[in-house]
């Protein structure tokens, strides 16, 4: 199939379908990208109450389901679970939805639980090239995130899904963990994913995971994401104070940056939401205190002006981060970057250049760091213009398309 120098039609399915995370906002900006490049796009997914409308294809999704927490009672609990296993109604309704829209390529995305591998049965039936890209590392890692405990863990990389139950990854929970245990091996022992034609990696680290976990090695893709570098204008000068922005959440390590502003003496703003929040706020009060403002979440617009006002990032996470948008959308925003040497990262930061490796969960080093960029406004403005040139060489939208546009035309049906 030769897509280089042609509009395509692309179906990108994915259970959510409004900007809940970071693989929806890639979704929905590549959607755009290629929209602008002359490609038809649609979507298939779950029928969330949250999702953008309106959603040409609707009424053929299936019906929404809420996993976390688990639905009440022995039979919804049951429903659930057999849900991921298997939807036959996620593989009717994505039937249907091909047999209109007619699609060139499936580009799936996160489809686990909620919808299921059955929907990439329904690509394979109607001959439709599929390919997905990974936006976790579920397919290695039954709770997605190569934690235990809070702890870093590849226990199920290399030693099987089951490992899962031994390290009771999910919440601590013995039967959680076997659940997700157990849909890890079913779809194995299945070939669920057999259909995808290529498995698209952001970082090289995933694909390394995915890798030694025997996840189709030879269909494997590195695309990194992209930036548009053109709708985000750079700061104009070193501003003050550090940002975070991010998911509120232990494995961000934002307690982390909190110490590290008491220890530092320096100002955070914190741009995001989640269940960590409180804690957060009462851990600034005690170990910051006035130091740290916490916005909640804010539109793009609005969380690139916070940027641009502060002198340095940071992205403390203490878990294997995949390519974090928020180190690009500060390398875009001309802005220096303090993050820790875990997963995709150091793939990102340069040392010395654009900004700065620390240890995860070590304030000291973390205060440390920043202080040095905080301290020099004329280093931070040089560190932050090299991480501008990065992002408007190396991750530009026609960069990431010209990429994904070869993937497309690596998965014959």
């Amino acid at each position: 199939m030769d897509v280089a120098s042609r509009s395509m039609r692309v179906l990108h399915v994915n259970k959510f379908l409004y900007r809940r995370g970071g693989a929806e906002g890639y979704l929905f900006d590549l959607a755009a990208l290629q929209r602008a490049r002359g490609d038809e796009v649609a979507y298939f997914g779950m029928a969330h109450p949250d999702n953008d409308s309106p959603q040409r294809y609707g009424h053929f999704f299936p019906p929404h389901v809420e996993l976390e927490p688990p639905p009440p009672g022995l039979a919804g609990r049951a429903a659930a679970v057999g849900r991921m296993l298997h939807s036959p109604a996620s593989r009717r309704g994505l039937a249907k939805v091909i047999a209109d829209f007619r699609p060139d390529v499936v580009h799936a995305h996160n489809v686990y639980h909620q919808l299921s591998p059955s929907v990439l049965r329904a690509a394979a039936d109607a001959g439709v090239p599929c390919v997905l890209t990974m936006h976790d590392y579920k397919l290695a890692c039954p709770s997605y995130q190569l934690l235990a405990g809070g702890a870093v863990c590849d226990a199920c990389v290399t030693g099987g899904p089951w490992q899962a139950v031994r390290t009771r990854c999910k919440d601590g929970s013995l039967g959680r963990s076997a659940v997700l245990a157990a849909e890890t091996w079913l779809h194995r022992v299945t070939g669920a994913y057999g259909p995808v034609r290529a498995f698209v990696s952001p970082s090289r680290f995933l694909a390394d995971v995915m890798a030694r976990a025997g996840v189709y090695p030879d269909r494997l893709r590195v695309v990194s994401h992209f930036v548009d570098g053109s709708v985000i204008a750079p700061s104009p000068g070193p501003g003050e104070g550090v940002v975070f922005a991010g998911r509120l959440v232990p494995e961000k390590g934002v307690d982390t940056l909190v110490a590290a502003a008491g220890l530092g003496g320096f100002r955070v703003e914190v741009a995001g939401e989640g269940p960590a929040r409180p804690e957060l706020e009462r851990l600034a009060a005690r170990a910051a205190p006035g130091l740290v403002t916490f916005h909640g979440r804010l539109a793009k617009d609005d969380l690139h002006a916070l940027m641009r006002r502060a002198r340095v990032a940071a992205v403390p996470s203490r878990w294997h981060e995949n390519q974090p948008m928020a180190v690009l959308e500060a390398f875009a925003c001309g802005l220096p970057v303090v993050t820790t040497g875990l997963g995709g990262l150091p793939e990102l930061v340069e040392p010395g250049v654009d900004g700065a490796i620390v240890p995860a969960g070590d304030p000291a080093a973390l205060a440390a760091a920043l202080t040095g960029i905080l301290a020099d406004p004329s280093l931070a403005a040089a560190m932050g213009k090299a991480g501008r040139a990065k992002v408007e060489r190396d991750f530009a939208p026609d960069v990431h398309l010209a990429r994904l546009r070869e993937v497309y035309s690596g998965a014959p049906a």
